[in-house]
């Protein structure tokens, strides 16, 4: 709901500030008071055309706020949201837009600075404003599909599943029979490759493997002549260890003769042990490092093999494997494939009339609903003196290409003025008065499903007064129990029904001309109703016409 409205520098109007209360506002004044000002202003806000003539004379830029309250669980929210404009709880949605003289405009929701695009949108879902200018909201053809379903209490779940089904089904058909021509066409190189790859047989973690061991082989290749070296001087005949064993032998003839002896033996004991143990280890090396230089060209070749069939379908070593399974079943598909072709085009013909069922169930449901919506308009014709006129909801079938979601069905309400005209869309048939109206029939009739909280209506009674009049009246206060709504009116009769009147006037000081706008208490409220009656002079009769009208 629209709370609060403060303006600056807008054509006429100076500084503004307003607040707004729930149900039916009426906002009245003489002929050129600036009322088409105000309903500008706020159309800035919402993301209108930014226009530098709407700056007031003599000012740098104009500015526009306007404040909505909101519910917790609003549709709005989330787009916020996505948006990354996410609101406090119980926090009013603040909207703003500057203009400058000079051109160029800036808005602001929250604060935060956001694209005119994106104010446009919101205000979508904040305020409906209805004029015989207008070409949104009921006007536009594109959302009538939405009000009948929201009419009829129709859910189009059901359809988009189906559709969705039956879509994610057809491009696993598309895929197959893409993968099939293509692998047809390389059918030759696939079989090459494939042949190729497995007569290789590469394995995950082959080439590091292999690369590991040739790098052993390499550096067993450079130690071995070291290896030999020190194996000649320890082991050979005339090798310390040698030496050392034969020293060994003769201490023990003579260690018994001499204590020093007998420690020398033991220390050249303990040297041929430690020896033994460097001799083993030796023995040990070498036969782990010793390789077959054939299984080393053997591994090399391999190696090579691996890293030149890598290189040559630009894959890692390690994913020739895969690469391999994956050639393999796409051969495999393709010998097979017209079976499976045949499985999956059966699997789209059955999802697609699941599709057709489901889309044929909403048909009927919104030919049954328009028939509804038809007669629910045609009772609001008489009283809104459009006896002669009659309203149509047209359900008519999409061509295939058009199939989605919400169906196969295109929606439109169209009108036909005169006995005998044939239909047509209302913004190219009705004139301005009747069109105002035929809007005030289908929101009527319509119970506000699907619309924004906040209305506006333009001079809806323009052209009608007395019996047709109060009608309008009574059908805006009906409209203003589920939804507030803002009436520009010329109308007593719709002033009456208010539940805030505000009145817009213009003031002079000498040099400037200024556009005003004050809520009126019940005494002036009861004043500008009998001016609306009787003109310029206001008469005590139009001050008691007044007060039966409001009284009423």
């Amino acid at each position: 709901m629209l709370t609060a409205l403060s303006i600056r520098d807008v054509v006429l109007i100076e500084a503004l500030d307003l607040d707004f209360a729930p149900g039916l506002g009426v906002l009245t004044g003489e002929t050129g008071a600036g009322k088409s000002i105000l309903l500008d202003s706020l159309g800035l806000a919402l993301g209108a055309r930014a226009d530098s003539g709407l700056v007031r004379h003599g000012a740098t830029q104009a500015s526009v706020a306007a404040s909505f309250d909101l519910p917790a669980d609003h549709h709005l929210t989330s787009v916020l949201a996505q948006n990354g404009l996410d609101m406090e709880p119980g926090e009013p949605l603040v909207i703003r837009r500057v203009v400058k003289a000079d051109g160029g405009s800036r808005a602001f929701v929250g604060g935060q600075p956001v694209s005119a695009a994106l104010l446009r949108e919101l205000g979508a879902y904040l305020v409906e404003i209805h004029g015989q200018h207008d070409d949104r909201g009921l006007l536009a053809p594109a959302g009538h599909r939405t009000l009948l379903d929201a009419f009829g209490r129709i859910d189009a779940g059901a359809c988009a599943v189906a559709h969705r089904a039956w879509r994610e089904a057809e491009a696993v058909l598309a895929a197959a029979r893409a993968e099939i021509e293509t692998a047809a066409r390389d059918r030759e190189w696939l079989e090459h490759t494939v042949a190729e790859l497995e007569a290789l047989a590469p394995e995950p973690g082959e080439e590091e493997m292999l690369a590991d061991r040739r790098r052993g082989m390499q550096r067993a290749e450079k130690i071995a002549d070291d290896l030999r070296a020190v194996e000649g001087y320890l082991t050979d005949g005339d090798g310390g260890l040698s030496q050392l064993r034969q020293a060994a032998r003769i201490l023990e003839r003579i260690a018994p003769d001499h204590p020093a002896l007998a420690e020398a033996l033991a220390a050249v004991d303990r040297a041929v042990i430690e020896g033994s143990v460097a001799e083993d280890k030796l023995i040990e090396a070498a036969r782990e490092l010793s390789f077959d230089p054939r299984a080393q060209e053997e591994d090399e070749a391999r190696l090579f093999d691996l890293r030149g069939m890598a290189r040559k379908h630009r894959v890692q070593p390690d994913d020739l494997a895969a690469l391999a399974a994956d050639l393999r079943g796409r051969l495999d598909r393709l010998d097979s494939g017209e079976a499976g072709l045949g499985a999956l085009e059966a699997d789209v013909a059955a999802k697609e009339a699941a599709y057709t069922a489901a889309a044929q169930a909403l048909s009927t449901a919104r030919a049954a609903a328009a028939a509804r919506l038809d007669a629910a308009v045609a009772t609001e014709f008489a009283p809104l003196k459009l006896d002669a006129a009659r309203f149509r909801t047209l359900v008519e079938p999409l061509p295939r290409e058009n199939w989605g979601a919400h169906g196969r069905d295109r929606v439109e309400f169209l009108v036909a003025t005169n006995p005998g005209a044939p239909f047509g869309a209302l913004m190219k048939i009705a004139s301005g008065g009747e069109l105002s109206r035929f809007i005030l029939a289908l929101k009527v009739a319509l119970a506000e499903e699907g619309g924004a909280e906040t209305l506006i209506f333009d001079e809806i009674d323009r052209g009608v007064g007395g019996a047709v009049a109060s009608a309008i009246g009574d059908r805006l206060s009906r409209l203003a129990r589920g939804a507030q709504l803002l009436v520009v009116t010329h109308s007593p009769q719709v002033a009456a029904r208010g539940d805030q009147h505000l009145l817009i006037a213009k003031s002079h000081d000498g040099t400037v001309t200024r556009t005003g706008v004050r809520v009126l208490n019940t005494d002036d409220r009861r004043e500008e109703i009998a001016r609306m009656l009787s003109g310029a002079e206001i008469t005590a009769e139009a001050r008691a016409q007044a007060e039966r009208l409001i009284a009423a």
